[in-house]
């Protein structure tokens, strides 16, 4: 394994803390993945995202792009005096190289980076690495110990393989879309990249799982994640439910089946809230609570299935109670009946949260491009060995030179590499 790299980025703002109670009481000790290696060659979302996780705890990750086609999340979203921020959340933690892999000395570099590392994490499609002559019989040759993150849209085999894989198609093919919207409206797609960041998040853990693996074994292997899978994963037991049942599950908007009521409100003053009745109790705090006690006295009222089946009854005797009260009347009232209630928060609702600054969820980072930048803060807190925001996401190729050379790349060999547009 490598030691840790020089941070080429300007630290954490030191009055700004990660967040409460995730220090460790040794201030210096060493995040839990310090001296493991990534190669990130991935671009767009869910390796990215699977590589930056590993980043925050303490890997060296090293951002390989194209010296002419950076990863495209540097263009997307808002920008602000032509740096993209979508870019700063994304490759934080991480330095950057450029490479063309297509080219002899961008291979040969890549192998010897390759050499170095303890995982690669790649989406192009299938067939892609084998091409350049950099799949896993070249990987492996030169480092039995690689592990080989491979995240497409559909996997390494079947009949959809060759396809283009985007995370919308998985949101599509999953059947998160066919549950999601109300039951007359068409299908709902989410407006971000949810199943990307769930194939990110599941592309760290299998990571993790073979490094874990190698531990016992002495040698690496290749993952192979599709991003069509962890979000059927995650949809729950919708297939137990068809094998056994034939039950499909419809569109019920913010309703579910399985307890009532559950929905989103209105308050007086023009806000909006949601309730939760997962626990028979709840449901009984809340019907005392908004003047209904009677139906709890109801037969239907025994079970969470059976109030789901009377939910217009249930909204209405919510809703309308919650409609005659402010937003604060409202949390305070739920509040002191202990029942279940949230604000339905927008982004600046998010940053003023009192519950998201106590944990520390968001962060705030010194950038030289940008200054100070506020942004999510690594994914859990751990007591002893805590993760950390070295830096933001970094100029595109900006740590090239210092990469290739501490690899043991001559200034000759980086001219030579450059000349035939390998960097």
């Amino acid at each position: 394994m490598t030691p840790p790299p020089h941070d080429p980025g300007t630290p954490q703002d030191p009055g700004t803390p990660h967040a409460p109670g995730v220090r460790s009481d040794d201030p210096g000790a060493a995040p839990p993945l310090t001296g493991l290696r990534v190669l990130d060659l991935a671009t767009l979302f869910a390796g990215p995202i699977a590589a930056m996780m590993l980043g925050d705890f303490g890997a060296e990750v090293i951002k390989v792009e194209h010296p002419a086609k950076p990863d495209p999340s540097r263009g997307h979203g808002p920008a602000k005096n032509g740096v993209g921020l979508w870019w700063k959340l994304l490759g934080r933690n991480k330095r950057t190289v450029t490479l063309d892999l297509s080219k002899p000395g961008g291979r040969a570099t890549l192998l010897r980076l390759a050499a170095t590392a303890d995982v690669i994490v790649e989406n192009f499609r299938p067939g892609t690495l084998e091409r350049w002559e950099l799949g896993w019989p070249e990987l492996s040759a030169v480092n039995p110990r690689l592990v080989l993150a491979r995240v497409t849209g559909f996997g390494q085999f079947g009949p959809y393989a060759s396809r283009p894989g985007f995370g919308t198609l998985a949101e599509a093919m999953s059947g998160f879309a066919a549950i999601t919207g109300e039951p007359d409206a068409p299908p709902t797609l989410p407006p971000f990249g949810l199943a990307d960041s769930i194939a990110g998040l599941a592309t760290a853990y299998a990571v993790l799982t073979a490094l874990a693996a190698r531990e016992r074994t002495g040698t690496g292997q290749i993952v192979d994640m599709a991003i069509i899978e962890p979000i059927l994963t995650v949809l729950g037991p919708q297939p137990l439910w068809y094998d056994q049942l034939g039950y499909v599950q419809p569109r019920t908007g913010n309703r579910t089946q399985n307890n009532a009521p559950r929905n989103t409100y209105r308050t007086s003053d023009g806000t909006w809230v949601a309730v939760s009745t997962s626990a028979q109790s709840v449901a009984e705090r809340v019907l005392r609570l908004v003047g209904r006690p009677e139906l709890i006295d109801e037969p239907w009222f025994a079970t969470g299935a059976q109030r789901a089946a009377h939910a217009d009854v249930l909204d209405e005797a919510v809703g309308g109670w919650i409609a005659r009260h402010t937003r604060t009347e409202v949390m305070a009232a739920f509040e002191k009946a202990e029942a279940a209630i949230a604000p339905i928060q927008d982004v600046r609702d998010v940053v003023a949260d009192p519950q998201y600054q106590a944990l520390g969820t968001l962060t705030t980072l010194y950038d030289p491009e940008l200054g100070r930048l506020r942004m999510q803060n690594v994914l859990f807190r751990l007591s002893a060995t805590p993760g950390a925001i070295r830096w933001a996401g970094r100029p595109h190729g900006a740590d090239t030179d210092t990469v290739l050379t501490e690899l043991g790349l001559t200034p000759k060999e980086l001219a030579a590499l450059r000349a035939e547009g390998a960097l």
